[in-house]
Formats: structure tokens, C-alpha cells, sequence
């Protein structure tokens, strides 16, 4: 592999039954969906898709299927650290792997407590890398439990193995962007914001795509905004894109991974509300500014079609 296609890639949600188990006629619906709405890629089981609160079995089962359900139309990655034990990570990647994934995502913040160093850090991915053979991986800046970014000097270092495929950057600040961007330029390891106010800027710089929340709302918004956004005859579209993007990026944070289900049953998709993650119960007020989204989220999808 010389590298993972640039554009548009989901964090996915895993979609549940009323009793709570997971929903797989929902989840290859959910999966055409993306991949319908312009997806480059998919990562499941990652923050988004509840990780933390399935169980092995489950992280595997929804991997596998998201393959299957694939079915070669886009690569498909996912976690494989949950442990700070190099031979338990080293045992789930070679599990996660075997379901056909092109890459397996280590979360930054799973090798080390909080207060470690950057040498300490860079010495837990070095042995990590060490007991999981020639297994394609990438990396993700998971902000739970804490956030651990990654300095540009680990950015060059992961380049130079060329063991990396994929990073999820969540610092959300543009000079962090770009000094991690200018240590990975024409190396295998893709780029993807988590950021959409530092998105439209990021790939103008460099970055290989997005990999957003925002897209298990309305998927065809972000990956319009990768697909174009260095095309001249549809700036205006994509200002009115990336600012729509921008401004309501705080409102779907809110009550997730909720309201994206609430959101995507609006669309017309099959899947339950039901969530395993602990959020915020939307007030009245909540879902009037869902429905107001709704409606503007109409409005520009007919003006990027026209």
C-alpha cells in the first residue's frame, strides 16, 4: 500500500437495537449511506462508534462487518490499542487486522498515562510497532480520557517508518496543523483534520481530507468540501460550504452520538437513538435547532447540486 485515498472519511456510529445490542441491517444501511455520499474511507470503532463501551467482541464484529459491508468500495480502518500492555494491543491488532482492514488505528492516549513524555511516548509506539510485524498503522488523537497531540518531531519520525497510513489530527489550530503537515508532506502518512474551522485551510496547505463528526449528519456536505475545494469555478459554493460547516460545527457536538442518530433517522435511515455513551438529554429548545439544521442542510445540499 502506498497510501490510503485522500477525501472524505467518517468516523462511524454503531448503529444499536431498541436493546441495545448491535443493529447490522442498520449497519450496512449506514455504511451504503456513506459510501452513496461521496466516503473515501471508513473508520470504524472509533470514538464515535462508542468504542469504549462495546466489548472485544463487538469492536470485532463491527470491524468485520464494516468490510463485508464494504465490499471493497472504500478501505476500511480501525482501533486496535485499549491497553497500555504492548502484548494485549499487540494480540487485538492481529485480531482487528485479520477482518481485512487496511490499517489499524492506535489511540494516542491508550500507551501512556497523561504525564508522560514525548520519549516515553515515542518508545511505547516504537515497541508497539516492534510486536505487530508489518501490520499497516495509523494513529488518532483521541480526546478521551485525555488528549494526547503529537509533537511535529513524532509526526516526522511516524513518516520515516513508513508503518503509517492514516492520522486523525484533533488539535484544531492551524500552526499546529501546518508544522505537523510540513514534517509528513509526500510520505505515506495521510493527513485528516477532525477540525472542520481549520478544515477548508488545512487541505489548502496540504492535509489529505477530513474525518469529521459532522459526517454522520450529512456526509455529502464534507466530502463536496474535499472533492472541490481547490476548484476556482465553484468557490462560491465552497465558501458557502465551509462557513454553513463552520458555524454550526459547536451544534453537533452537542447531545452526541444522539443527535447524529436522531439526525440520520430525520433522513430517513432505519437505525435506533439508542446509545451506550452517557450524553446531555436535548431540551425542547435542542431539537428545534436539530430541525432548524435540517432545513438548512436542504437548502445547500440543492445549491451544491445545481
Amino acid at each position: 500500500m502506498n497510501k490510503l485515498p485522500g477525501g472524505m472519511w467518517p468516523v462511524m456510529i454503531t448503529p444499536l437495537t431498541d436493546e441495545g445490542k448491535v443493529d447490522l441491517t442498520a449497519l450496512e444501511e449506514l455504511v451504503n449511506f456513506y459510501i452513496e455520499n461521496g466516503s473515501k474511507g471508513l473508520f470504524a470503532n472509533c470514538l464515535s462508534s462508542e468504542m469504549f463501551n462495546l466489548t472485544p467482541e463487538e469492536r470485532i464484529l463491527v470491524t468485520q462487518k464494516t468490510v463485508e459491508f464494504s465490499n471493497g468500495r472504500v478501505p476500511v480502518i480501525s482501533t486496535g490499542t485499549f491497553s497500555s500492555k504492548e502484548e494485549i494491543n499487540a494480540d487485538f491488532f492481529k485480531e482487528i487486522y485479520a477482518t481485512g482492514v487496511k490499517a489499524v488505528v492506535i489511540n494516542s492516549n491508550q500507551l501512556n498515562p497523561e504525564s508522560d513524555d514525548d520519549a516515553a511516548f515515542k518508545l511505547k509506539l516504537e515497541k508497539l510497532l516492534e510486536v505487530t510485524g508489518e501490520i499497516p498503522v495509523g494513529i488518532y488523537e483521541c480526546p478521551v480520557p485525555y488528549k494526547r497531540l503529537l509533537s511535529p518531531e513524532i509526526m516526522k519520525w511516524m513518516a520515516d517508518t513508513n508503518r503509517f497510513f492514516y492520522f486523525k489530527d484533533t488539535s484544531c489550530d492551524n500552526d499546529q496543523i501546518n508544522a505537523k503537515l510540513d514534517q509528513t508532506k509526500g510520505s505515506t502518512l495521510g493527513f485528516y483534520n477532525a477540525n472542520i474551522p481549520t478544515g477548508l485551510s488545512s487541505m489548502q496547505y496540504g492535509a489529505d481530507g477530513l474525518s469529521p463528526i459532522g459526517a454522520n449528519y450529512f456526509p455529502e456536505l464534507y466530502s463536496y468540501l474535499c472533492d472541490n475545494y481547490n476548484d476556482e469555478s465553484k468557490s462560491e459554493k465552497i465558501k458557502k460550504v465551509n462557513t454553513f460547516l463552520s458555524i454550526i460545527d459547536p451544534l453537533i457536538h452537542n447531545c452526541y452520538p444522539f443527535s447524529a442518530k436522531w439526525f440520520l433517522q430525520k433522513r430517513g435511515l432505519s437505525l435506533t437513538t439508542v446509545t451506550r455513551t452517557q450524553y446531555t438529554k436535548p431540551t425542547s429548545q435542542d431539537y428545534i435547532k436539530l430541525n432548524d439544521l435540517f432545513d438548512a442542510f436542504q437548502d445547500l445540499k440543492t445549491l451544491i447540486n445545481q
